[in-house]
């Protein structure tokens, strides 16, 4: 006699179908969990025992064979508990053996019955409705899970609950999606205190969605420039919302299923690890980069960090998502971000120059700034050296211009983007300036002829790499774009140049 319930196991943010088979056979009294289980899944034997004794049921005098199918795929997390527990519970013949039919389950375990929240029941009642399945989940999980439309979701807080609705005496009624709620308030530009050309690059990185580095002595404004980025972005669309709730619901960030339109803002300290920062470990979670999708990656001390972690970034940087390769699975993850980075001129602080003016120099600088590995600084687009903060700058009132007005340019120049892109590719997703290539990047960054002069200069001079060509002309786009130009003109590639680190780390030069 057996029984069978559908769950998930999850690749990245998609999730597989799993089917959970339970047999009571002939034999020794044992309970036996197969199907490339890992040790988490393994206990769910004991937690689902102590659950039944909870409820004052006995485990049947049998063999117990718990078969999770295909075989061939790893199964890792708690959430096994619950699709073993229903189809042990249908085999007994507790609830009607035709109760789980267009069910699937997930969901952990106590030892008193209570269904505990587990991570991932956004992408879990995704694929629940891809096949035209409902979802049983945690009452925790059932706001989240809600998210998912059409599909059918139920959210017991216990397993008697759960019983007793599929015999009919208590009836569960579906769960509500849970709020969304705009984020916290954004820190105002407006409290910053000189630092124009910082401000300028901000906005600049902001409207074409660029990456971005400041480097400047301690005190400069560096952080603080870049904690107001998230100020200028515009909220998450309904596709980008879908997208980055999907990666913080397999990393169990979501809560009472609230989701927020603020773009994400992630800043790992530099001791963060490879793994850390693109993700990985045993069960292969996502990383910084990933929960930083649709959003802003803030790495503070940039050469503080370790080198093998930094050079991990390069090629999420320029494809969008992370790739982690095992021996027996890739997970992919998505990774759209803005790179916005800061750090000291060298390790005693103020570089070369000024007040404090490091005895060490030039080595200093090069020795330092050089940690961070030329390829990685080429996939940064504007590069802003930060003076030192004066007394004067100190003294000066507030900016009459705060977040608001920059962000209400920096929205008007993204509405330039997604029409132009509409125009060339109608619909196709809104692709920022930052990411245009092909096509797209020749027919939104024709230069006139002094520009393409200038610009190709610069590259027979060996100071922008071909990879520094195509980031240079998205940036010219973006800066054309704040001041509404409809072509791309020579002032657009000088002040585009400008910001790009053209030379050895440490050194800017102009064209």
């Amino acid at each position: 006699m057996a029984a069978k319930v559908v769950t998930v196991a999850f690749e990245g943010v998609e999730a597989r179908r799993v089917d959970v088979e339970v047999q009571l056979t002939g034999g020794i009294v044992a309970f036996a969990v197969v199907g490339l289980a890992d040790k988490a899944v393994a206990e769910s034997r004991e937690r689902v025992r102590g659950a039944f004794a909870g409820l004052g049921l006995s485990m049947p005098g049998k063999r117990i064979v718990a078969n999770l199918a295909p075989a061939d795929l790893p199964k890792e997390g708690t959430h096994f508990d619950l699709p073993i527990a229903l189809a042990l519970l249908g085999v007994m013949g507790v609830i009607p053996p035709d109760a789980l039919d267009g069910w699937a389950a997930m969901g952990e375990l106590s030892l008193d019955g209570r269904i505990v929240a587990c991570a991932g029941a956004l992408p879990a009642a995704m694929a629940a409705g891809a096949m035209d399945l409902g979802l049983i989940c945690p009452e925790a999980c059932g706001p989240e899970a809600a998210w998912a439309g059409g599909t059918r979701i139920l959210a017991p807080r216990s397993l008697v609950a759960l019983i007793n609705h599929f015999r009919g005496s208590q009836i569960l009624s579906a769960p509500a999606p849970g709020p969304v709620v705009e984020g916290e308030r954004a820190k105002d530009l407006r409290d910053v205190k000189g630092q124009e050309q910082g401000k300028r690059a901000l906005e600049i990185a902001a409207a074409g969605g660029h990456n971005l580095l400041f480097v400047g002595p301690p005190g400069s404004g560096k952080s603080m420039l870049a904690q107001r980025l998230p100020g200028l972005l515009p909220p998450l669309t309904s596709g980008e919302l879908l997208e980055t709730s999907m990666v913080h619901s397999v990393a169990g960030l979501i809560a009472k299923g609230t989701l927020s339109r603020a773009r994400p803002f992630r800043s790992p300290h530099h001791s963060a690890s490879m793994a850390a920062l693109t993700g990985g470990g045993i069960k292969a979670k996502p990383g910084e980069v990933s929960l930083a999708h649709n959003g802003v990656l803030f790495l503070d001390e940039l050469p503080e960090f370790g080198v093998q972690a930094l050079d991990s970034l390069r090629a999420p940087l320029e494809t969008g998502e992370v790739m982690i390769a095992r021996a027996n699975a890739h997970v992919r993850y998505p990774a759209r971000v803005q790179l916005v980075a800061a750090m000291n001129p060298c390790r005693c602080g103020h570089g070369g120059a000024g007040r404090g003016a490091c005895g060490k120099a030039p080595r200093c600088i090069r020795d330092y700034q050089g940690r961070v590995s030329g390829p990685l600084m080429d996939r940064i687009d504007l590069a802003v050296d930060m003076p030192a903060v004066t007394a004067a700058d100190l003294a000066l009132p507030p900016s009459s211009e705060g977040s608001a007005e920059v962000a209400a340019r920096v929205a008007a120049a993204r509405r330039l983007q997604g029409e132009r892109a509409e125009a060339v590719t109608p619909g196709a997703p809104e692709i920022l300036n930052g990411r245009a290539e092909g096509d797209l990047l020749d027919r939104i960054c024709a230069l006139d002829d002094a520009g393409r002069s200038l610009l190709t200069k610069a590259a027979e001079a060996g100071r922008i790499s071909a990879r520094g060509w195509t980031r240079t002309l998205r940036l010219a786009r973006t800066i054309a774009d704040l001041e509404g130009a409809t072509s791309v003109k020579r002032v657009h590639v000088a002040e585009a140049l400008a910001h790009r680190r053209t030379s050895a780390p440490g050194e800017m030069e102009t064209i």
